[in-house]
């Protein structure tokens, strides 16, 4: 029983370093996702604004460019998967490295060909593992990305979707999509996707009112030259934005994940020292049977004496 006992003490002691561990974990996680809250709260007014930019040009130049142009057969998609570079974040890389398979899986049915790319350490080492090409990557920011981050991103994608003008041969990619994690609160966190290009603006697409007199717009130099300059900046805001929403995403779930653990380790302590209690009171229970037999044995050995 001894022995027992102190194998139970040991594992509590483990599992009560590990709880501060999970604990702060918790802790750090919830201070760090108001920041990443605010910073997509404050970007979001610049997006949104861009995207309404983006919208009257393309609605009112009458203009053919070619990231706003609709291929007639497409056959090649360019995916962006935002996953983390750490883990302990519960089933957040995971979900949307499984929506971005489903993603995959209907292309493929549309008989495009895939070409990958990904951010975070989870999701490149999720398709290293299975010996799947993966065109480029970028890690080591996934919790806290900078527009500088984004914008090194959106200029690879956008130039994967010209081509390359030196190649006649490289035509680039048809379409671009995003997959990543959309923040709606800190219990909902759902992997979501969007097509990048060719250009769809899915944000402001409220009608006006009926007496609302509609602008006229005059484009200096020349509404394709407006283009070339707003739409790649519209490209790194709304890979940004999705940068910044997925950050929050992580932290949330690993908040939660944290949190669970922590519960966990509470529940074990519990039980490991409500058995380690019945293996102490076992053991008392035992050495006094004991004592009590070897008195009961010396007192009848003197009474045959006697």
């Amino acid at each position: 029983m001894a022995v027992s006992l102190r194998e139970y003490r040991a594992r509590i002691r483990s599992t009560e370093s590990m709880k501060k561990i999970t604990r702060a974990m918790e802790l750090i996680a919830a201070s760090r996702i108001i920041k990443a809250q605010q910073r997509a709260r404050q970007a979001a007014p610049y997006a949104r604004e861009l995207t309404r930019s983006v919208s009257a040009v393309a609605t009112y130049a009458n203009v053919d460019h070619p990231l706003t142009t609709e291929p007639e057969d497409p056959k090649r998609a360019a995916v962006l998967v935002i996953t983390s570079d750490r883990g302990l974040a519960g089933a957040y890389s995971s979900s949307v490295i499984k929506e971005s398979e489903r993603l995959a899986e209907r292309l493929r049915g549309e008989g495009k060909e895939i070409t990958t790319y990904i951010t975070g350490r989870k999701g490149q080492a999720y398709f290293t593992f299975r010996d799947r090409p993966v065109a480029q990557a970028w890690t080591g920011f996934s919790d806290q990305p900078t527009y500088d981050d984004a914008k090194e991103i959106g200029d690879t994608l956008v130039s994967a979707f010209l081509g390359d003008p030196d190649d006649e041969d490289d035509h680039g990619v048809d379409e671009v999509h995003l997959v990543f994690t959309q923040f709606k609160s800190m219990l909902v966190q759902e992997p979501h996707t969007v097509r990048l290009l060719p250009l769809e603006v899915v944000e402001g697409e409220s009608k006006p009112d009926a007496d609302e007199v509609l602008p006229l717009y005059e484009f200096e130099p020349s509404g394709a030259e407006v283009l070339d300059e707003l739409l790649p900046r519209y490209v790194n805001s709304r890979i940004y934005f999705a940068l910044l929403q997925a950050s929050a995403s992580e932290l949330a779930a690993r908040q939660k994940a944290m949190k669970a653990a922590t519960d966990n380790a509470d529940e074990l302590i519990k039980k490991f020292t409500r058995i380690a209690n019945q293996a102490r009171q076992a053991g008392i229970t035992q050495e006094i049977s004991e004592i009590v037999g070897g008195v009961n044995a010396l007192a009848d050995a003197n009474a045959a004496k006697e």
